[in-house]
């Protein structure tokens, strides 16, 4: 006795490929269920067409309203399947670092000698010229302006 194929436990697919022809008997019949289950499979393949079609029309009218539309969700790896992202992905360029100086771009607003006092330094010391340190710092200030305008008045 043949186990019983339920609807629930097969997909659509899985339950046309269960029906085998070879169980009828007449001839005629055959070829007429035959014709059928090629019919149902072309109907079935029509079907999801225009299902996804039909999400895709459904996705882009609720973009085109601001809304965003089913998203696309991947059917996780079968067992003993991963894949390499790394080596999909297009080799990036490195990025460019800035390390050469930055003293170019920096606003100088005054400029000062420093001067070391002579008595300080040992007699044999002699000047060589001067090292270039810029100090950056930030200065809030406050200008405020009383204007004292002119009135007249004429009787």
């Amino acid at each position: 006795m043949r186990p019983k194929i339920l609807a629930k436990d097969l997909s659509q697919t899985e339950l046309l490929q269960s029906i085998k022809r070879k169980g009828i008997a007449e001839e005629p019949m055959g070829q007429k269920v035959e014709i059928l289950l090629n019919l149902i499979e072309q109907l079935q393949s029509e079907v999801k067409e225009l299902r996804a079609g039909n999400q895709g029309l459904r996705d882009e009218n609720n973009r085109l309203k601001g809304e965003k539309g089913q998203p696309e969700i991947k059917a996780k790896n079968q067992k003993g399947f991963t894949s390499n992202h790394l080596s999909e992905k297009e080799p990036q360029t490195p990025k460019k670092d800035n390390k050469g100086s930055k003293k170019a771009g920096i606003k100088i607003d005054r400029e000062e000698i420093l001067e070391y006092p002579q008595e300080l330094l040992p007699a044999e010391a002699q000047f060589k010229g001067y090292e270039e340190v810029i100090i950056q710092d930030i200065i809030l200030a406050t200008d405020n302006v009383l204007f004292r305008k002119e009135k007249y008045y004429s009787p």
